[in-house]
């Protein structure tokens, strides 16, 4: 007979302050809150915003998704502020930013930390026919 696991209930813990990391890529928006520790509280993306296909990486989705990712972390654990770090070049970036300016939460610093080659990979062959 097996054993029974005994289940213990979550805490909700309650985050002052915290980062908002967004990934936008030229598929998709990537938004997840996490706790100064890097711990994530919560997320969102443009599929779980109800986008599908070409329009996750709309500035629309965009701004739906870190909607979502934001009220999610300020309902259930209360967070006030953030500082957001930002990845990639797709179009969702600006407005993302825009709207977590609009959410309510103060923001601290916005930090780029997008990957740039510092000379990258070498070039393909010329092709000669």
């Amino acid at each position: 007979m097996a054993t029974q696991t005994k289940k213990t209930k979550k805490t909700k813990r309650v985050v002052q302050s915290g980062q908002a990391h967004i990934l936008a890529s030229f598929n998709n928006t990537i938004v997840s809150v996490t706790d100064e520790k890097g711990n994530v509280l919560s997320w969102a993306s443009g599929g779980s915003a109800g986008f599908k296909g070409a329009r996750e990486s709309t500035p629309y989705a965009a701004q739906m998704t870190s909607e979502q990712a934001v009220e999610k972390a300020k309902t259930l654990h209360g967070l006030e502020t953030v500082d957001v770090y930002i990845k990639g070049i797709g179009v969702g970036r600006e407005q993302a930013i825009r709207w977590l300016i609009s959410a309510g939460v103060e923001i601290g610093a916005i930090y780029d930390i997008t990957p740039v080659p510092h000379n990258g990979c070498r070039k393909k062959k010329v092709r000669r026919m």
